[in-house]
């Protein structure tokens, strides 16, 4: 019985090399960016010391650095933070700093270079050694996730579909590393969290068109594994669509209106969905396009019966 019905009619892998190209390109990017800038680490994973503090009006970060420069805080990065009446300081960790009265400091420091009032709102230390742990633990995480995803998709559908799952994952990750190396926001703990929430929503996705490729092969005689694999999208392109949209208009909710503490996270989340849906499309059927995927790969084989000859 063939399995037909599929309001759109979109030729998606004929359009798969435009795909690849456009996939090396962001890959490339991504790669040479992190290679170039590097990950602009978060104290989470660095270590050291954060302070938030907001002035009543807007103010100008380029004499607050030079304030902290010329009292023995030259390494440290000041930025504002969510507004342009609030900043955030950053100063690496150091022996000779006494951490009680580190904020004290800094808070003199920022009032003697103004006539505002400044509140300090946050202090925040992070050892070096709990910081590099947390870098290789976070690390870990994210290769024994994507080991565990290969041994159940490999499972679930069979290995040329798990070697395109994870192909795709590991495109998605890389590129959305890539963006946070280009654009040099900030990569911490809730950034990880993002990227594992964007493997699983990838993965997701990816088994939604995995399981269709199935099925539509097993059922639908008579066609080429291009017109399969085409057909197989386009019957869960409007679920995708859906999928994504609804999750990008929550968001970009919390992009614009969640404040600058969650804001990594919703924008790695952003690009994770977008770079997701479009390789479960792309990536993972290119994949199986490349490894000559066809209709015995999905056969499921007949157990034969044990007749009992006993009368």
């Amino acid at each position: 019985m063939e399995i037909l019905s599929s309001k759109s009619t979109i030729d998606f892998m004929g359009k798969r090399k435009i795909a690849m190209v456009f996939s090396a390109i962001l890959l490339v990017a991504a790669i040479g960016g992190l290679f170039v800038n590097g990950l602009n680490f978060g104290i989470d994973f660095t270590g050291g010391y954060l302070i938030e503090a907001g002035y009543e009006s807007d103010v100008d970060i380029g004499p607050i650095r030079k304030a902290l420069e010329e009292n023995n805080f030259k390494d440290a990065q000041v930025q504002h933070f969510g507004t342009s009446k609030d900043i955030l300081v950053r100063i690496a960790p150091r022996e000779d700093i006494n951490k009680a009265g580190l904020s004290d400091t800094v808070l003199s420091i920022l009032e003697s270079n103004t006539e505002q009032k400044v509140e300090m709102r946050r202090v925040e230390f992070v050892g070096p050694q709990v910081g590099e742990e947390l870098r290789e633990q976070g690390g870990l995480a994210m290769l024994v996730a994507l080991g565990g995803i290969l041994l159940y998709v490999s499972f679930r559908f069979q290995f040329k579909s798990a070697i395109g799952a994870i192909l795709a994952l590991v495109h998605d990750v890389i590129i959305v590393i890539g963006v946070f190396a280009i654009t040099q926001m900030d990569f911490d703990l809730s950034v990880l969290a993002a990227l594992l929430a964007v493997i699983g929503y990838s993965l997701n996705d990816t088994v939604v068109v995995l399981d269709r490729i199935r099925e539509t092969f097993r059922n639908v005689r008579k066609r080429t594994p291009i017109e399969i694999l085409n057909l197989s999208i386009n019957q869960t392109l409007s679920r995708t669509l859906i999928t994504s949209l609804t999750t990008l208009i929550v968001l970009f909710s919390l992009f614009i209106f969640g404040g600058e503490v969650i804001h990594g996270f919703a924008f790695a989340l952003i690009i994770g969905v977008l770079i997701g849906t479009y390789s479960s499309i792309y990536v993972a059927s290119t994949t199986l396009m490349a490894m000559n995927i066809h209709k015995q790969d999905f056969l499921v084989v007949a157990k034969e019966e044990v007749v009992d000859d006993r009368p």
